[in-house]
C-alpha cells in the first residue's frame, strides 16, 4: 500500500501460511506459495532496462528461489507421512521467520515495541489475575467485571494468535478447553458476552481451525438465545445464563438498547455458518428485518427501542454511546455475506444511515474540526463522544465498495473526521483522549469527561484509512498514541486507564479491549496489508476477525446458503487462490 521494497508485495501474501500452524498443516500450498511470491517479484522487473544494481538484485533473489527450493525439500522429507511428523518446532518456526519479508524496518520495530506491550499485558495479567475477567494492576487482583467468563482470556486469543504467542495462546486455549464453564447462576449483558466471548471463541476458531472454540462459542450462544424470546423479536439486553431469566436495565425503563440489540449478528451469523444451524441466525437477524421495514429514509433511529412491541420509544439519536456499533454492523453484515443479493437490506439501510450522519456533521469555530453531533428530539447538542470515532473507519470501510462519487465523499469525511479525533489526545497535556468532547463557539473543542479507558476506537479509524490510502500520516498518528499510552497507562504490573487526562492521575483497572482491540489494531497498523486481508475477514465491534462467507439465497428452504470465495483478490496486490 504504498510502501517500497525491493520484494514484491505479493510476497507478504504469504503470511499466514507462513506461521507454524499453517506450515505443519500446508505442506503443499506452502511450497507453491514460496516459489510462486518469489518468482513473481523478478519476473516483474523491465529487463531491458535494469541497472548494474538491478541485476545485482535478481541475482540475489535467484539466489534466494534456490536456497527456498532446498529448504523445502528438506523439510519435505520431515513431513514423508504426515503433517504432525514435524518434530523440531524450532525449525519451522526459524524457517517462517527468515521468510518473512517486512519492506518497512521502521514498522518492523514499531510493530516489536507494540507486540512488547502485548507481552507486558498478558503476562501481568497471568500473574495476577489469571481466569478472572479483567486485571486491576494497581492493586494486582482480578475482578468478575463480566460474571466470571475470563474475558481478558478469550478476548485476547486471536491477538495472540496474529502476534505469533505460541506460548501464551496454547495456555489460553488449555484454559478455554479446560475451565471455561456458563453453567453459572449470574447475570450477565448479552451484547457484551456475545462480542466479547462468542466474538473471540469464533475468531480464534477461524484462525487457528481448532474445534474447541467452536464448540464453546456454541455453549455460549445457547446460552443467550433466550434473550431473543419476545413478541417483537428484540431481545433483552440482560439474562441469567443458568435460568435462562431475562431483562433490561432500570435505567432503560424496560426498553432494549439499539446499539446491544443491533450489534450481534455478525457472531451470530458466523455461528449459522460455521455449524449449519440456521436457528442462531435467525433470532438475531429477525431484528434487523423488523427495523427495515420502518426504517427511516435519513437511516437514524433512537437509542430505546420496545421488545414487545418493536416500536421506538424515544431517546437521544448519537454515533455515540448506545448508538455506535447499530450503525457499523448494517456495514459489516453486508461485507460478511460477501455483498451479495441476500444481504443487500444491510447495505440498504447503511447507506440510508450515512445520508443522517451527514445531517449530523457540523463544524467547529475557529479551527474548522469537523465533528458528529447529537439530536435528542428536534434540540441539537454539539458534543460527540470518543466512542464515534470509529465512524471514520467505518466510512473508509464503506468508500472502498462504493462507486467513485460516493467513495470520494465518504473517504473526505473520513479524513476530516480522524483529523478531529486524533486531536482530542493531542489537545490534552497527556496526549490522551478523554470521553466526551463539547464543541462552542469560538472554543473549538473542549474535554467533557475527562478519564480515558483506553478505547481503540480512533487506532481502529487510523487502521482503516491506513489500509486504504497507504498514507503514513495514520501511522504517525498511530505511533503518537501508543506512546502516551506508553507514558502514562504502562506501569510495572500492566496498564492502567486514567482518571483525568488533564492531570494524569490513574485509574486501577486494565481493561480487555485494550489487549482485544486497541493493540491489536496499533499491530496490524503497523503490519503488511495481506495481515488478516480486509478482503478475507470483517472485524466485529471487538476487533475480533471473522471470515467473510458468501450467502446466497436459497429459495427453496427459505435459508441462505453460504460458500467460501474461490477468488479474493486484493486492491493492490495479488491474492491466491483457493477451495
Amino acid at each position: 500500500m504504498g510502501k517500497k521494497s525491493s520484494y514484491s508485495s505479493s510476497s507478504i501474501s504469504a503470511w499466514r501460511y507462513l506461521q507454524p500452524r499453517y506450515y505443519i498443516k500446508r505442506p503443499k500450498r506452502l511450497a507453491m506459495v514460496l516459489i510462486v511470491c518469489v518468482s513473481l517479484t523478478w519476473l516483474l522487473y523491465d529487463r531491458k532496462s535494469l541497472s548494474t544494481g538491478q541485476q545485482d538484485d535478481i541475482l540475489k533473489l535467484k539466489e534466494e528461489v534456490t536456497r527456498l527450493q532446498n529448504s523445502i525439500e528438506d523439510i519435505k522429507g520431515h513431513m514423508k507421512d504426515s503433517a504432525e511428523s514435524i518434530q523440531n518446532e524450532d525449525e519451522v518456526n526459524k524457517f517462517a521467520k527468515d521468510i518473512y519479508v517486512d519492506e518497512d524496518p521502521i514498522s518492523k520495530q514499531r510493530r516489536d515495541k507494540i507486540k512488547d506491550a502485548m507481552l507486558h499485558a498478558w503476562t501481568s495479567y497471568e500473574t495476577y489475575a489469571w481466569g478472572k475477567d479483567e486485571l486491576k494492576p494497581q492493586s494486582m487482583n482480578g475482578v468478575d467485571s463480566f460474571g466470571g467468563l475470563g474475558a481478558t482470556i478469550v478476548d485476547s486469543l486471536d491477538t495472540l494468535f496474529v502476534m505469533g504467542l505460541d506460548d501464551q495462546f496454547n495456555r489460553a486455549r488449555e484454559w478455554v478447553a479446560e475451565s471455561l464453564s456458563f453453567d453459572k447462576n449470574i447475570e450477565v449483558s448479552v451484547f457484551e458476552t456475545t462480542i466479547r466471548v462468542m466474538g473471540g471463541l469464533l475468531s480464534a476458531y477461524d484462525l487457528s481451525g481448532d474445534k474447541v472454540f467452536l464448540e464453546k462459542a456454541r455453549e455460549i450462544a445457547d446460552k443467550l438465545l433466550p434473550a431473543w424470546n419476545t413478541p417483537s423479536g428484540i431481545p433483552y439486553n440482560r439474562l441469567n445464563l443458568e435460568l435462562g431469566n431475562t431483562n433490561n436495565p432500570a435505567w432503560a425503563r424496560g426498553n432494549s438498547i439499539l446499539a446491544d440489540s443491533g450489534s450481534e449478528q455478525l457472531e451470530f451469523i458466523a455461528l449459522s455458518q460455521r455449524t449449519k444451524d440456521p436457528k442462531y441466525q435467525e433470532k438475531a437477524e429477525k431484528v434487523i428485518k423488523g427495523l427495515h421495514k420502518s426504517f427511516p429514509d435519513d437511516g437514524l433511529l433512537p437509542i430505546y427501542l420496545n421488545p414487545l412491541t418493536g416500536t421506538q420509544t424515544g431517546g437521544s439519536v448519537t454515533f455515540g454511546a448506545m448508538g455506535d456499533s447499530f450503525y457499523e454492523y448494517l456495514l459489516k453484515a453486508w461485507i460478511q455475506g460477501n455483498k451479495t443479493e441476500a444481504v443487500a437490506f444491510y447495505r440498504e439501510m447503511w447507506e440510508k444511515s450515512m445520508i443522517g450522519l451527514q445531517s449530523l456533521i457540523k463544524k467547529s469555530t475557529p479551527s474548522s474540526f469537523t465533528y458528529i453531533s447529537e439530536k435528542l428530539g428536534n434540540a441539537v447538542f454539539d458534543k460527540m463522544d470518543e466512542l464515534a470515532c470509529f465512524v471514520p473507519g467505518m466510512l473508509a470501510l464503506g468508500s472502498s465498495t462504493s462507486g467513485p462519487g460516493e467513495a470520494e465523499k465518504y473517504l473526505s469525511l473520513a479524513e476530516e473526521l480522524v483529523w478531529t479525533c486524533y486531536n482530542f489526545y493531542q489537545s490534552t497535556p497527556t496526549k490522551l483522549a478523554g470521553e466526551n468532547y463539547y464543541f462552542r463557539d469560538g472554543e473549538d473543542m473542549s474535554v467533557g469527561t475527562t478519564w480515558n479507558i483506553q478505547r481503540p476506537e480512533t487506532i481502529e479509524s487510523l487502521f482503516y484509512l491506513w489500509r486504504f490510502t497507504g498514507n503514513k500520516t495514520y501511522q504517525e498518528w498511530g505511533w503518537n498514541i501508543f506512546q502516551a499510552f506508553e507514558n502514562n497507562s504502562r506501569i510495572e504490573t500492566g496498564y492502567v486507564g486514567l482518571k483525568d487526562v488533564t492531570t494524569g492521575k490513574k485509574d486501577n483497572m486494565m481493561q480487555s479491549y485494550f489487549l482485544s482491540e486497541t493493540l491489536k489494531y496499533l499491530y496490524l497498523l503497523f503490519s503488511p496489508s495481506s495481515v488478516i486481508s480486509l478482503d478475507e475477514w470483517v472485524f466485529n465491534t471487538e476487533a475480533h476477525p471473522l471470515r467473510i462467507v458468501t450467502r446466497i439465497a436459497n429459495e427453496e428452504s427459505g435459508h441462505p446458503k453460504e460458500v467460501f470465495p474461490r477468488h479474493l483478490h486484493g486492491r493492490k496486490e495479488g491474492r491466491f487462490e483457493y477451495k
